[in-house]
């Protein structure tokens, strides 16, 4: 039984594996694999679901035998630092992060701040796939929320921008999600000027046509307003995407140029390398080895560019997405903290980020098929052939990558190359393929 993805367990709420009895479980599994330190820190994004689903794992935890403290409604990136800074056996984030609020899922963090390791999912992917056992009663309660938690991760946000924003002017998008309080509160406390935007949440409206999800919101805002910046956080917060103050909207790919830039030539990036993903454009490669900076290629998922930083000792890294790692600041990918650095380099460079976001991109389209089933693609003849006239077609000058999501029934199709027009017209030939041999019949 396989149920944690690319980002732990996610799924419909109130649905197998995202049901009560099956989260107990799951909290009180994780509780069977601790040691010693049993404390675990727990919270959550503002879905309707997520307060339900918080008192089961907490209910399972306690069933286990391990102490739970709530930190309530944070960021997910805010348990990775307060499990450090508690020096707590695991943290977990109840969010699923962009989906929308009728999903909900569960994203567990070791000692170190980083995510679940493989193995501990499997050992709790085996256990729930055992004997259940009779669960106490509900209803089950978690621990009151406990205030200073949220405010020692609001304290933590200040390492991003720490010679302050003193009248800085920006523009938050905080998705009705997680970041809907401490975004905005992180930003002023650095003496930010600060407007937000979906920061109303109530239960449902958590990533609707707002946040990372629809950064054109945002963007359409920017545009002759006299705000230097916009941030656009998704649901839980992990990752933000940008807007310069003329509105063009920025992606993960165009942070990492910025911050590896900056780091480089301030003497701080040692080793010279930046960790992005198969989907990371080639333009930001060309670009990095033009500041004499590596590029290093991980799978897709912030844990696994997490774990390719580990492996080239590398301090920044992510995704184009909008997951950024800065390791000497956080262990996980932290919206808020990306936007606070970017703001601060910004302002300390006294001019505009139009002009230090200037990264020259190769045309590359991504596109999703939604999938009713997940066959093996080099099975698929057919597919395998469209793939390989694609990359006939571009004659070594580009790239095509097709994947499954690890957290949702889709496959992602991605073309890159010098073409933009050949590029857009092999990724419609690929998708039209797929959706024939794989897509949802109606």
């Amino acid at each position: 039984m396989k149920l944690f993805g690319t980002d732990g367990i996610r799924g419909e709420a109130g649905r197998f594996p995202l049901d009560d009895p099956t989260i107990f479980r799951v909290g009180r599994l994780l509780a069977s694999e601790l040691r010693d330190n049993r404390t675990v820190i727990v919270g959550g994004d503002t879905r309707e679901s997520t307060p339900r689903l918080v008192a089961a794992i907490s209910a399972g935890l306690s069933a286990g035998r391990a102490a739970v403290e709530n930190a309530g409604t944070v960021p997910t990136p805010a348990i990775a630092d307060l499990v450090l800074e508690r020096r707590a056996a695991a943290g977990i984030s109840i969010s699923a992060s962009h989906n929308p609020w009728r999903d909900n899922g569960v994203k567990i963090f070791a000692e170190d701040g980083r995510k679940w390791p493989d193995d501990g999912e499997r050992e709790i992917e085996a256990g729930l796939a055992g004997p259940a056992g009779a669960p106490p009663a509900p209803p089950w309660t978690a621990p009151a929320a406990d205030p200073s938690l949220a405010e020692f991760a609001l304290g933590r946000l200040a390492d991003a921008a720490p010679g302050g924003l003193e009248g800085f002017s920006v523009l938050l998008d905080c998705g009705n999600g997680a970041a809907f309080d401490l975004g905005p509160r992180a930003f002023r406390a650095a003496g930010a000027r600060v407007e937000a935007i979906a920061a109303e949440p109530n239960g449902r409206n958590i990533n609707e046509n707002c946040g990372a999800l629809h950064p054109e919101n945002l963007a359409s805002r920017l545009a002759g307003s006299g705000v230097r910046m916009g941030a656009a956080f998704d649901g839980d917060a992990d990752r933000a995407i940008l807007c310069d103050e003329n509105g063009r909207i920025l992606d993960g790919d165009d942070v990492l140029w910025i911050l590896a830039r900056n780091e480089k030539r301030a003497g701080r990036l040692d080793p010279p390398v930046v960790v992005g993903t198969v989907l990371t454009n080639f333009g930001l490669e060309t670009a990095l080895a033009g500041e004499g900076i590596a590029l290093e290629r991980a799978a897709v998922g912030d844990r696994n560019v997490v774990r390719r930083m580990q492996e080239t000792e590398a301090w920044l890294g992510g995704e184009p997405s909008g997951h950024v790692i800065q390791r000497r600041l956080s262990p996980t990918g932290d919206g808020i903290r990306t936007a606070l650095s970017i703001a601060a380099i910004v302002d300390r460079s006294g001019g505009e980020l139009s002009r230090l976001a200037d990264l020259v991109k190769t045309p590359q389209v991504q596109r999703n098929v939604r999938v009713a089933r997940r066959v093996p693609l080099d099975e698929i003849a057919i597919l395998a052939s469209e793939v390989a006239r694609a990359e006939r077609d571009l004659a070594g000058r580009g790239r095509v990558l097709l994947r499954y999501s690890g957290t949702e029934p889709l496959l992602r199709v991605m073309v890159e190359g010098e073409d933009a027009a050949q590029v857009s017209a092999s990724a419609a030939r690929l998708c039209e393929v797929a959706e024939r041999e794989l897509g949802v019949r109606s």
